[in-house]
């Protein structure tokens, strides 16, 4: 299969995860597949992938629309973070319920929102955060956090170079959020073509190269799954 991938790959993908997370791998994949060219699609919504001529796109949370043909390639953790200066002027809540005396920077979008219930072991907190400043983008998101605009519950990947780097602090984490799932999505009503199937297969073993079950509080976490 891999000596046959000629022509264009046309790939779609939410702007902040592609940029951090594919753009920077497909030098890699274009060097497997010399005969190849590449369009990346870059969208936070999720477009008709027939209408928009994508090949395979990569989709984060649940899948509303059943028809979609599609598999989940891993899982991603959400977490609470926020720039160590929003911490040093506001101080570090220890609790999910001290969340909601704080500023929260809200994802305003499906997968994100103000509400959460955290777990850790048998025991759950509900909260709802409570902020001045909502963002519909994840690129929004991230600069408020390194303003100092507040904190935010985000899923890993979003900051996952700064968590790395300490430009923001990960809390709270002997708590657990919903997991987040990455799918591989390709067009309804045909087969994926061999060249999509080649990405997904490429971008999952990419990421789990680099993103490790990290349950005991340790560094980023998307985990595989077989799930098709």
């Amino acid at each position: 299969m891999n000596a046959a991938l000629t022509g264009r790959l046309r790939i779609g993908g939410a702007v902040t995860f592609a940029r951090l997370h594919v753009v920077p791998r497909l030098p890699r994949f274009l060097a497997m597949h010399p005969s190849l060219d590449v369009e990346v699609f870059l969208d936070d919504r999720n477009v008709d992938l027939v209408e928009a001529g994508i090949d395979i796109a990569l989709r984060m949370g649940d899948l509303r629309d059943s028809s979609l043909t599609a598999r989940k390639i891993g899982q991603c953790r959400r977490v609470v973070v926020g720039a160590p200066g929003y911490f040093a002027a506001a101080g570090e809540p220890t609790t999910p319920a001290e969340l909601a005396a704080h500023q929260a920077v809200i994802y305003d979008q499906r997968g994100g929102g103000a509400a959460w219930t955290f777990a850790r072991g048998a025991a759950e907190s509900a909260v709802t955060l409570k902020g001045r400043v909502r963002v519909t983008a994840a690129e929004g998101i991230r600069e408020a956090v390194f303003a100092g605009m507040g904190l935010a519950v985000a899923s890993e990947w979003m900051f996952a170079p700064e968590i790395a780097s300490g430009r923001v602090r990960r809390i709270l984490r002997d708590w657990r959020l919903p997991s987040l799932d990455l799918w591989a999505v390709f067009p309804t009503g045909r087969n994926a073509s061999a060249k999509a199937r080649a990405f997904a297969v490429f971008i999952e073993q990419e990421l789990g190269a680099e993103f490790r079950d990290g349950s005991d509080g340790g560094g980023p976490a998307l985990r595989h799954s077989d799930s098709e």
